[in-house]
């Protein structure tokens, strides 16, 4: 339909100039003495028309002419972007693939177009650092330093490889300039969390614990070991130093020190400087958050010195926990170790024997027949006492 109806406007066009032309009296003359040139008026209109046609035509060849150099350098400029393009992608799918050899050549023959340069250069590094080649892979990468673009991109793939090569030095500088640019995306924390671990630098693991909790991007179980290793490493560190054991856990979060594993280690490392009635209030205020038998047993070995108030004091708090939690064996055992330091006999005897009915794991059983053997070797009962060893000894080598 639409060839119909042109084909009628090229008829209709073409009848309205021949009736036109057919009608036009006028004609056009030249002089250039001594000559005269005498042209009709459609003549003249006609050889215009093919004057302006042939001086089109001579400057769009001029024109292209001087384009050409121009087109041909687009044209092999694009050719190298297709190439380049092809050869990027190559490259990716070799190093998804395992293929590390084929992923570093690709990416060289991507790096040819500059604009691939920069990427093609972290694909080629990432490829060589699998193939355990550090030093071609520092020279890929000192190629992409030269993309500032690709600054962000260069800092997390040096810092990742660097924490894959176990180099925490390389990745901690690469975290630095990194925290210079701003950067705190989820990933960004968990390799500056890696390196910070590898290189045992605890408070700022324990830092990058608690943003990485905040918005949900560690595992519990993982943010949990994390969080112990970091605070045996700084209690364990500072065992030999009591201020310092003050510091650390003046330092240390109120959440934090509720929990039994963190309670736990500290309550040993003032234990172990002397400092008794601090690792009692540690225990005391854990136990109260939550009810754990490592603090229990922990609190029995922060036991006060020998008929001391405060040595009464834990005995009436044991005995008030006892009430709650009757069936407890670890809290019987703990009651009766003190019982037993204060030298209430009776008492200790009886809690020792409960918590030897009611446990079940060997180092409870072990543990209660080592004090019930120290409770009659005191009371001057030495077959008993010697009954208790042995059965100590059998629980130890089972």
């Amino acid at each position: 339909m639409r060839l119909f109806i042109s084909l009628l406007l090229l008829f209709a066009a073409a009848l309205t100039l021949a009736v036109g032309a057919r009608f036009n009296p006028g004609n056009v003359v030249f002089f250039y003495p001594p000559y005269r040139i005498d042209l009709s008026l459609n003549f003249f209109i006609l050889l215009a028309g093919l004057l302006f046609l042939v001086l089109y035509g001579v400057v769009q060849a001029i024109r292209s002419a001087q384009m050409m150099p121009q087109r041909v350098a687009a044209y092999r400029r694009e050719k190298r972007e297709r190439e380049g393009n092809r050869a990027m992608r190559d490259a990716l799918k070799a190093l998804f693939e395992g293929r590390f050899g084929h992923a570093e050549k690709a990416a060289m023959r991507a790096g040819e177009s500059p604009e691939n340069a920069g990427l093609s250069a972290l694909i080629a590094a990432r490829a060589a650092h699998r193939m355990s080649q550090s030093e071609r892979r520092d020279v890929w990468l000192g190629k992409a330093e030269q993309d500032p673009s690709l600054r962000t991109a260069r800092l997390m793939t040096a810092m990742e490889l660097a924490i894959d090569g176990r180099d925490s030095d390389v990745a901690l500088d690469a975290l630095k300039e990194l925290n210079a640019s701003g950067t705190r995306h989820i990933h960004a924390l968990r390799l500056a969390l890696k390196a910070n671990q590898r290189a045992r630098n605890w408070q700022e693991v324990l830092r990058l614990v608690r943003l990485l909790d905040k918005r949900h991007a560690l595992h519990p179980a993982l943010s949990q070991r994390l969080r112990e290793m970091a605070y045996e490493d700084l209690l364990g560190a500072q065992s030999h130093d009591a201020e310092a054991i003050r510091r650390i856990w003046a330092t240390i979060p109120a959440d934090d020190r509720a929990r039994p594993f963190v309670a736990v280690r500290a309550a040993r490392a003032f234990n172990a400087e002397g400092l008794h009635d601090e690792a009692r209030a540690v225990i005391e205020n854990a136990l109260a958050a939550e009810w754990d038998e490592r603090l229990v047993r922990a609190y029995g070995n922060s036991a006060a010195a020998e008929g001391s108030a405060a040595l009464l004091a834990q005995i009436e708090r044991c005995e008030q926990w006892a009430r709650k939690r009757p069936a407890d064996p670890e809290l019987a055992l703990t009651l009766g170790s003190l019982c037993l330091r204060q030298k209430l006999w009776g008492k200790a005897q009886r809690h020792l024997d409960q918590a030897l009915s009611d446990a079940t794991d060997t180092e409870t059983v072990r543990d209660a027949h080592l004090k019930l053997a120290q409770l009659h070797e005191a009371l001057n009962q030495p077959e008993e006492a010697a009954a208790h060893y042995r059965q100590c000894a059998l629980a130890t080598l089972l």
